[in-house]
């Protein structure tokens, strides 16, 4: 027992002797020493007594962290030394360590703060319209070393190579769009892990290949594929796109408007399909998206009738199906449609036109030119028309052509003033993506 409370009696002291390295005072040990000592009993029976470490081996407590720009500064100076080409002298403003303290440096990236952590760090990287090119300029050591990216908007540069896969280690980035660059091969697979993206634009590259299904999988609001050159049909996945604006146009797909579009009807807003070359017959799911307000499929290689169920796009102002090889009447239900700002039927074989479609003429809101219609002007030729019926035609699922999956009031339309303006849709976030950014 006295031997149990002897090495107690050392273990304490050590603790004090250590307070005592640290807080510099060792007389506050000695006097414990004592006072234990005195406690305890001096007899020790011949052990040496215990000595306390040096001060001087003392650990030292590890160095702050550095701030994040630190980090992002290297990077930006790697990436900066591969620019051979700065036509407006950007990188002259990448110098010193200011990066998030002096707005004038470090011109296209920009700062914020991360949730929990009130440090400035680079959140954004916009460089649109630099016009840098490089040695090769690659994405891949750059985008994925600023940590905390939020978003990376460079379109219009040129940029090379592949989207690396560490892009989904970024647990804040939502925004990628490399519009108007010089990406070749095909669909950057490592997108499609990047789970947190709500912004994709890929448009006006030299993407070629198929569409990967999973492209349609992602939860994004925007994806902006056109003016590539895809090939290939357009995934039966498209009914899964939770994207409100779609462009694929201006590619090289080929086959079938897929069925499944008509399981985005509460999602979908605009889509353009324009200047492809699909093929087959308009499925009458396109007329479940009842939010719709754009679609275009005009410049392809579609045929038969357009669906009854048009009429059910109430929400619809703009529908262009021109250049097709589209045929027989224009519903008068699609001509009733109240939000129907521009309908463009051209150069098809429509051959029948109902008085609520002759209105629309007469308002300039439909343009039917170049059809088989013998009563308007503007028309294909007789003999052109009967090359073209010539060849018997019709659609693997005719009878849903006539299938309505809402309610239609077929009464005559309210007689509306040829003078009265139509309301101006806002301008289409879609058909805005069809004009090369610069």
């Amino acid at each position: 027992m006295r031997n149990t409370i002897f090495s107690l009696a050392i273990v304490i002291v050590t603790i004090l002797n250590l307070c005592s390295c640290f807080n510099g005072h060792t007389s506050v040990a000695e006097n414990s020493k004592e006072k234990l000592e005195i406690i305890i009993g001096s007899d020790n029976r011949g052990y040496p007594p215990y000595s306390p470490p040096e001060c001087g081996e003392c650990p030292l407590p590890p160095p702050p962290p550095p701030p994040p720009e630190a980090a992002s500064i290297r990077v930006i100076q790697k990436f900066k030394d591969t620019i051979t080409s700065d036509p407006q002298n950007i990188t002259a403003t990448w110098q010193g360590n200011k990066l998030c303290i002096d707005q004038s440096a470090y011109k296209g990236f920009i700062c914020g703060q991360i949730p929990g952590d009130n440090r400035k760090r680079v959140a954004g990287v916009k460089f649109n319209g630099f016009n840098f090119d490089g040695k090769p300029l690659k994405v891949s050591g750059f985008i994925d070393g600023l940590k905390d990216l939020v978003f990376f908007h460079t379109n219009s540069n040129n940029f090379t190579g592949n989207i690396p896969s560490e892009i989904v280690r970024l647990p804040y980035f939502y925004e990628l769009d490399l519009s108007n660059n010089k990406l070749t091969g095909g669909f950057p697979t490592s997108v499609l892990s990047a789970t947190n993206l709500t912004f994709l634009d890929l448009r006006f590259n030299f993407l070629t290949g198929p569409l990967p299904p999973q492209a349609f999988t992602l939860d994004l609001d925007v994806l902006f594929l056109n003016n590539n050159k895809f090939t290939g049909p357009i995934p039966e996945t498209l009914g899964r796109s939770s994207a409100l604006y779609l462009t694929l146009a201006n590619n090289k797909l080929t086959g079938p408007i897929p069925k499944s579009i008509g399981q985005a009807k509460d999602r979908l807003v605009e889509v353009l399909f324009l200047n492809n070359k699909l093929s087959g017959c308009l499925p009458f799911e396109i007329g479940l998206l009842k939010i719709a307000t754009v679609f275009d499929a005009s410049k392809n290689q579609l045929t038969g009738t357009i669906p009854q169920s048009f009429g059910c796009l109430a929400k619809l102002q703009q529908l262009n199906l021109s250049s097709n090889l589209l045929y027989g009447a224009v519903p008068e239900s699609l001509c009733k449609l109240k939000k129907l700002y521009q309908l463009t039927l051209t150069d098809n074989y429509f051959t029948q036109i109902g008085k609520e479609c002759r209105k629309l003429i007469t308002r300039k809101v439909l343009d039917v030119s170049m059809n088989c219609i013998l009563d308007l002007p503007s028309q294909k030729t007789a003999a052109q028309c009967a090359h073209f019926f010539s060849v018997k035609r019709s659609c693997p699922d005719q009878k849903l052509m006539s299938y309505v999956p809402c309610h239609i009031d077929y009464s005559a339309s309210e007689e509306t003033s040829d003078e009265e303006p139509l309301p101006v849709p806002a301008p289409s976030r879609s058909y805005a993506a069809l004009e090369r950014p610069r």
